[in-house]
């Protein structure tokens, strides 16, 4: 195993894409009647799914920022640029393909819904604005390191200016990116504030990784960051508010669930850099790399995409507890199985497309 690599991403995201694929089979099958707010154990399941998301979104941030400041050392930045910028792209493009309704469109049936912004598309978006940000710093790692923290704070603090935020004269392809009037489940604010953050992360592991004492040290800091985010965010945002009279940081404090699941994100990171040399399982590793895949899978077999025959249509929210709880065993295992087995991996997909970019550039010269 490569000594400099950093394992534990490869667990996180292997623990993040295991717990939206749980997530999803849950909500969606699980019978309204059984979503009780005062029941334990569905409060524990809420709060954990609740992690997933910003997780997936800061793990991404990190992982792409980290492979983008390291090409540099390496010698092959521009390629790398270029090949994230595609990358963000191809994601953009896999969001909206998944959603396109096929069938309705051979039979001249046509609705606007399949432009709705889901995760991909915030994920391949915020690729892009990584590139275009580490571009414009010239390639200066300590300014791309405090633009990207200031871009986090940012979209956090202002978070209530855009909350209910309608943009109804502008196109809704441009207008699902901002606002949730027309459907969209992700918005690329305030989601690409956790990308921000997991670029700015990278920037540590970059300078310091090296360094003896650096592993116990962030372990540390994210710990005690975490916990502080989660427990006394509130609490600052408040003080904030009372010394500089700026009624917004009130705001953020009586809804803050950005900061707040931005410390459990960090405190998750701690745990699992910390147990770094007992997660290096074949199986975790792999889960961790074939995550586009199991996303795409997944998507398929309970949404219908292109049929528009999933588990929704088929079995829709009547399971009882443990029927979801073995089916999302049975569920994750299918879908791994799948992808591990029928599933080309994420860097065959990128090749292909890139070779029929290269295909379309030579046509078109």
């Amino acid at each position: 195993m490569n000594p400099n690599r950093l394992y534990f991403i490869d667990a996180v995201r292997a623990f993040a894409i295991l717990m939206m694929l749980q997530g999803h089979f849950i909500d969606t099958l699980l019978e309204v009647s059984y979503r009780d707010a005062d029941n334990t154990i569905f409060q524990i399941w809420e709060y954990f799914r609740g992690i997933t998301a910003p997780t997936f979104f800061t793990i991404s941030g990190l992982i792409f920022s980290y492979l983008l400041i390291r090409a540099k050392r390496n010698g092959d930045i521009k390629q790398r640029m270029r090949k994230g910028f595609r990358r963000g792209l191809m994601l953009i493009g896999i969001g909206y393909l998944l959603r396109a309704p096929i069938f309705q469109w051979l039979i001249g049936k046509f609705n606007s819904y399949f432009l709705v912004v889901d995760v991909l598309q915030c994920i391949g978006l915020s690729l892009i604005i990584i590139v275009l940000i580490y571009k414009l710093t010239f390639k200066k790692t300590l300014i791309f390191s405090i633009i990207t923290l200031a871009l986090g704070l940012a979209v956090f603090i202002t978070e209530p200016l855009y909350r209910y935020l309608e943009l109804p004269n502008i196109p809704i392809l441009i207008s699902n990116y901002f606002s949730k009037a027309n459907g969209s489940i992700f918005n690329i604010i305030p989601w690409f504030g956790y990308v921000a953050f997991g670029a700015f992360i990278s920037t540590l592991f970059y300078r310091y990784v090296e360094r003896p004492k650096f592993k116990m040290a962030i372990v540390s800091g994210f710990f005690l960051f975490g916990v502080a985010l989660i427990f006394k965010s509130s609490w600052l945002l408040m003080q904030l508010h009372s010394w500089l009279g700026i009624s917004i940081f009130k705001e953020v404090a009586y809804y803050n669930y950005l900061f707040s699941r931005l410390g459990d994100v960090l405190v998750l990171f701690s745990l699992f850099y910390l147990a770094e040399n007992y997660l290096k399982r074949p199986l975790i590793l792999k889960i961790g790399q074939k995550t586009l895949s199991i996303y795409v899978v997944h998507f398929i077999i309970i949404y219908g995409s292109f049929t528009g025959l999933g588990l929704t249509q088929l079995i829709g929210k009547t399971l009882n507890p443990w029927q979801a709880t073995i089916g999302a065993i049975v569920f994750l295992s299918v879908v791994c199985f799948i992808s591990f087995h029928y599933a080309k991996t994420n860097a065959f997909v990128y090749s292909k497309i890139q070779k029929i970019i290269d295909k379309i550039k030579k046509y078109t010269r």
